[in-house]
């Protein structure tokens, strides 16, 4: 269950619908699964109003739950992206505490888990997914005690002290204690719900235990939290980045920016969360002191347009697009651009030519739970070349250790870190990306989704394992991806 269905609907020039399978790595990673499952897939469309019967396609059965301008409004753009989505990510921009908000996110999750009850068969795995939906698992839970039920939690958790601001905070801790397994990208994010747990409902924590106490009707139950880091299809992109056509143009792409020295890349989500704009004034002093030349060096920076309907992402963009204007005409000449600046988004071929035409890698994120870029990045580079800056407050940081890492707040630290990339030895460069590579390999979507799905399988039982001993399966991953 996802607050989006895996498929995007298409409407011809005659009118006629039909789906294609969205791109994203989420869905390649739990198609398969799901297709040996015989599974069912819940979510919206992608449209308002729009109300469609369930119907199969490639083999997994999709539920379709019908979202109101109004839900969108308050529920999705509301709730949902002004009030959870800042407030997960450190408070960067302020929240918005509406009660009408909060009440149409109740009434939206209800509808989702009811959805979900209906198709459910006896038993069955329910693996709930990402903020928009942290009441599910309670009503789940509520409505069909027989479900095994997984959450995963793709962005931050935040420290309590940050968490506690939320008005509805105890009923948010209520529903994901409804899962057998919360799952989060970094080890922090676990600790950090384990805590609030504590706080605010008193129970005990064992980590990655958390135990919840029983009633008279209801049994005590025992919740795991724990950090799943996610990944990407890496064999996938690399066989993509590896074949003529992408290769052919990424040599292109260098080409039409006229061959600089070195080409330096951003590719983000237009979100204020991304640090688009303390990577724009770091490569803007450096050519205002002169320590880079825009004969030498082009910064491409791909921003995807994201929630504009949101004033705020609309406030965003005109200040990423008047910096980039004035640097362009402080710096720039008639034959060489400082920054290239895309506002569109482009299909996995073209990313993969940008990742090969570009020699260093600028992930400059103030706060993200992971950072699937930084690793497409690397899947790409089977050359054993390139560069990646990454910000040490992404989940990505954790594992590619290799990367230059960064504080995104500290400009200076950043322009030397650019600056140490671009002159950074041809040895170096491999032995870096050599080590990123094999720490990408190593931990790729189908180890995220299997090592998941495998502690979850495990819980099966009345109030979960038995004593404090894990099976040999799920006490091997647990190890497994801590040491990681």
């Amino acid at each position: 269950m996802s607050n989006r269905l895996p498929v995007d609907r298409v409407v011809d020039e005659a009118g006629n619908a039909s789906w294609k399978q969205s791109p994203g790595g989420l869905v390649t990673a739990l198609e398969p699964v799901m297709r040996a499952a015989d599974g069912a897939w819940v979510g919206w469309a992608g449209q308002a109003d729009l109300e469609l019967e369930p119907f199969d396609n490639a083999g997994i059965r999709i539920v379709p739950v019908p979202l109101s301008e109004a839900d969108l409004e308050e529920y999705y753009e509301g709730f949902s992206n002004d009030t959870l989505w800042p407030l997960y990510h450190d408070v960067i921009a302020q929240p918005g505490y509406h009660r009408v908000w909060w009440e149409r996110y109740v009434q939206v999750n209800r509808r989702f888990a009811d959805a979900t009850a209906r198709v459910s068969a006896p038993g069955a795995t329910v693996w709930v997914q990402d903020y928009q939906l942290q009441l599910v698992p309670a009503m789940l839970r509520e409505r069909r005690p027989d479900l095994l039920i997984g959450f995963f939690n793709h962005i931050p958790f935040p420290a309590y002290g940050i968490f506690s601001q939320l008005p509805w905070r105890g009923q948010i801790i209520d529903g994901l204690l409804g899962a057998d397994v919360v799952g989060f990208q970094r080890v922090a994010d676990a600790g950090n719900f384990s805590r609030a747990v504590r706080r605010l409902r008193g129970y005990t924590t064992k980590t990655p235990y958390i135990e919840v106490p029983g009633t008279d009707a209801v049994p005590a139950r025992r919740v795991i939290a724990k950090a799943f880091p996610i990944s990407i299809d890496v064999a996938g992109f690399q066989e993509l980045a590896e074949s003529p056509e992408v290769q052919a143009r990424a040599r292109q792409i260098r080409a039409d920016l006229g061959d600089p020295e070195t080409i330096m890349l951003g590719v983000d989500r237009l979100d204020y969360t991304k640090g688009i704009g303390h990577r724009l004034k770091a490569f803007g002093e450096l050519l205002a002191e002169g320590r880079l030349k825009v004969e030498d060096v082009t910064l491409v920076q791909v921003a995807t347009p994201s929630r504009e309907r949101v004033e705020s992402y609309r406030q965003l963009r005109d200040e990423i697009e008047l910096t980039v204007g004035r640097i362009n005409g402080d710096y720039g000449t008639i034959s060489h651009q400082a920054i290239s600046y895309l506002h569109h988004g482009f299909p996995r071929e073209e990313m993969a030519a940008l990742y090969l035409a570009a020699d260093v890698m600028l992930v400059t994120a103030l706060r993200d739970g992971m950072n699937l870029v930084a690793k497409e990045y690397v899947a790409a580079r089977s050359d054993e070349d390139g560069v990646l800056i990454l910000s040490e407050f992404t989940g990505a940081s954790d594992e590619l250790r290799a990367a230059l890492l960064v504080n995104p707040h500290d400009i200076d630290g950043v322009k030397d870190a650019i600056l140490r990339a671009i002159e950074m030895p041809r040895q170096e460069r491999r032995k870096r990306m050599r080590s990123l590579r094999r720490r990408v390999a190593e931990n790729d979507v189908t180890h995220w989704s299997d090592s998941f799905l495998a502690t979850l399988r495990n819980t099966r039982g009345p109030g979960g394992w038995a004593g404090s001993v894990l099976p040999d399966e799920v006490e091997w991953t647990l190890e497994r991806t801590t040491k990681r």
